[in-house]
């Protein structure tokens, strides 16, 4: 598996929000019924199998609030965990870990639910050659943790973000005119990769005279993709996109696109489900 980089940096800021959010008078419930000295042994446990993403993230939240909290990692980003599993076992303060345990399972939660969700994704085209890439469906303010979490589940990464890559949509279309005019003006201002979105045979066309690098295929249905990467015949890169799903994706990735773009990885996964238990004493 290729080195996954967690965004440290880009975590830490968030880490500080969150939990003056969750607690921003402190935790009164833990306050009221946790002496100060207080420490406890606790496990989080995978309550169904998943593919994990976060872990590093998870441990940074408890030590946000106390550099002392002990965390043992069981298992690494990416891993598979089996239904039942202690993921990892944290050690400390009980006031510390029962104040960061919510933004942390939260977070954990979340980012091993778009993990699972692309690998689901990616297995279901297992040998093609066609890729599962994300989107710029994502969460405010949590981009780099949600792509780092498709990478995690086995998928890669489209655009950040828009200066990175020229994406050409029907509304650019609209604006400039046509595909070949926004295509122009995109080649005479900017040195970068250029991708048009088409919706049928005569936009691949178009988008293919006028030199495009990648021809997304929206919304078309396998027949159709196919037909137009038999027409695109290796001018251009290909991607497929729109309305994707578990039941449908291998019949697109069957046509020969190089790539499958889907958003639901990061807009809409079901968040896994884990827990966090303290030992008993």
């Amino acid at each position: 598996m290729k080195k996954l980089k967690y965004p440290k940096l880009s975590s830490r800021l968030l880490i500080k929000r969150a939990l003056a959010e969750d607690a921003p008078h402190g935790d009164i419930t833990s306050r009221a019924t946790i002496p100060p000295r207080a420490k406890c042994k606790a496990r989080a446990i995978a309550k169904q199998e998943m593919t994990l993403a976060g872990i590093d993230l998870f441990a940074d939240v408890f030590h946000a609030l106390d550099t002392n909290v002990k965390i043992k990692k069981l298992f690494k980003d990416g891993e598979l965990v089996p239904k039942g599993a202690i993921i990892a076992t944290i050690q400390g303060k009980t006031r510390a870990i029962l104040t960061a345990e919510r933004v942390a399972l939260n977070y954990l939660q979340r980012l091993s639910g778009i993990a699972t969700l692309t690998k689901k994704f990616v297995d279901a085209v297992a040998g093609t050659k066609t890729v599962i890439l994300d989107t710029r469906k994502t969460t405010p303010g949590l981009r780099d943790l949600e792509k780092y979490a498709v990478l995690c589940g086995g998928g890669q990464n489209h655009r950040r973000d828009l200066s990175e890559m020229a994406l050409i949509k029907e509304n650019h279309v609209t604006s400039a005119g046509g595909i070949a005019e926004a295509v122009s003006r995109i080649r005479k201002k900017y040195k970068t990769k250029i991708e048009v979105e088409t919706r049928n045979l005569k936009e691949v066309a178009e988008a293919l005279q006028a030199g495009a690098d990648r021809i997304m295929l929206d919304n078309m249905t396998p027949a159709q993709a196919k037909r137009a990467v038999a027409q695109i015949a290796g001018l251009a890169e290909t991607e497929a996109s729109g309305n994707m799903n578990l039941k449908t994706v291998r019949k697109y990735a069957e046509t020969g696109v190089d790539f499958i773009s889907i958003g639901a990885l990061t807009h809409s996964p079901p968040s896994a489900d884990i827990s966090l238990l303290l030992d008993a004493k």
